[in-house]
């Protein structure tokens, strides 16, 4: 472990780690918007997380800095503050900043009427990123005071693949998407276009995600700092009523999910980065198959066949008459097939119970098939 300072809080890190990352898990906030977890390369692109490192001359990025025993790094001074604030005004010429600049962001509701005659795509309550935006966030730290750059407005049209809405108006540019498809999932169906200030995210040959290889994990969309990357589905939802973190029900992996559950139904999935299993992934099952959850045709109450006809029954009924059952056919009468779309753990259990409770050793898998 390396002792270092930053801000005047002593803190420990381990050995390799950026500057930046050894910050964040100390709960020290250093403005950013590039920057991905459990990348080994670092990208330096947003130019937002300059320090000072007492002892080392000028200001260095803190995600590209490996921290070192004794360092003492300043995160919030005058000429830094000065030098972030003419980085956001560059980001900011591109992208809708009326939101950002808004005395009245913090309390407006989802049915309140802009006065400022945005675009609605541009509306901070309408945008899928609201309250959980990089870009918020570092507004917020950095304070604008004036904007010296012109707006330009790209005027690009939004971009509707299946399952994924894509506005580049709204990219800062960040690399995140790019990055994190062709690093992290190996597909590398977004890259970025064109050069110099032409410069744009999008597929190699203006294809749809579809035709350009997309498997619809939306690791994009759960990486974007900002509302350029969104989730057709949940694009106009506004701000959840509440997040309940679970384990996908599809395989066995155990991905960790965070579900955004609005008017209690599942209207957004993110990964969890602090999912051990996935660290932050999924796939497109899990990111966008939990439709089925209220679906008016699931199955929620046990049937029980009474006189030819299946009947609803509490699940102590249910469970009381399967135990019978079972019961009545111990040994190499009874047979278990279990399912690949239940945890490992709860498989492990079931194999524990056709042994140790019902005598056999008949137990198949269907991931077999």
């Amino acid at each position: 472990m390396v002792n270092l300072t930053i801000d005047g809080k002593q803190i420990q890190a381990a050995e390799g780690k950026r500057v930046l990352e050894a910050a964040l898990e100390s709960d020290i906030y250093i403005p950013n918007l590039c920057a991905i977890a459990d990348i080994e390369l670092p990208f330096g692109a947003c130019r937002l997380c300059f320090v000072e490192i007492e002892g080392k001359k000028g200001m260095v990025t803190a995600c590209t800095e490996p921290v070192k025993e004794g360092m003492v790094v300043n995160v919030v001074t005058e000429e830094i503050t000065q030098l972030r604030r003419t980085v956001l005004d560059f980001i900011l010429s591109r992208h809708p900043h009326e939101c950002l600049v808004c005395h009245k962001r913090d309390i407006c509701g989802p049915l309140d009427v802009c006065l400022r005659t945005v675009a609605v795509e541009e509306r901070c309550v309408t945008c899928s990123k609201n309250k959980r935006c990089d870009l918020q966030k570092v507004v917020d730290f950095v304070g604008i005071e004036e904007l010296k750059a012109p707006y330009q407005y790209k005027n690009l049209p939004v971009l509707n693949d299946p399952l994924i809405a894509r506005d580049y108006n709204l990219c800062v540019l960040c690399g995140k998407c790019v990055r994190v498809c062709q690093e992290v999932r190996g597909v590398g169906a977004v890259a970025f276009t064109n050069r110099g200030s032409e410069t744009l995210v999008g597929t190699i040959f203006g294809d749809s995600l579809e035709d350009a290889g997309c498997k619809f994990c939306g690791a994009c969309i759960d990486v974007c700092p900002v509302g350029a990357l969104s989730e057709r589905s949940a694009r106009w939802m506004g701000i959840p009523d509440r997040v309940v973190t679970t384990t996908c029900p599809y395989c066995g992996v155990g991905c960790q999910l965070n579900m955004e559950v609005k008017d209690e139904k599942i209207r957004r999935v993110e990964a969890d980065i602090n999912g051990p299993a996935n660290k932050g992934q999924a796939c497109v099952k899990g990111k966008f198959g939990m439709d089925f959850v209220t679906d008016p045709a699931r199955l929620t109450t046990p049937l029980i066949k009474k006189d030819g006809e299946f009947v609803e029954a509490s699940w102590d009924e249910a469970i009381d008459l399967v135990a019978e059952k079972f019961g009545e056919n111990k040994g190499n009468e009874f047979a278990a097939i279990s399912s690949a779309r239940c945890t490992n753990e709860d498989n492990y259990v079931f194999q524990k119970f056709a042994r140790g409770v019902m005598g056999t050793n008949n137990i198949d898998h269907c991931a077999r098939l």
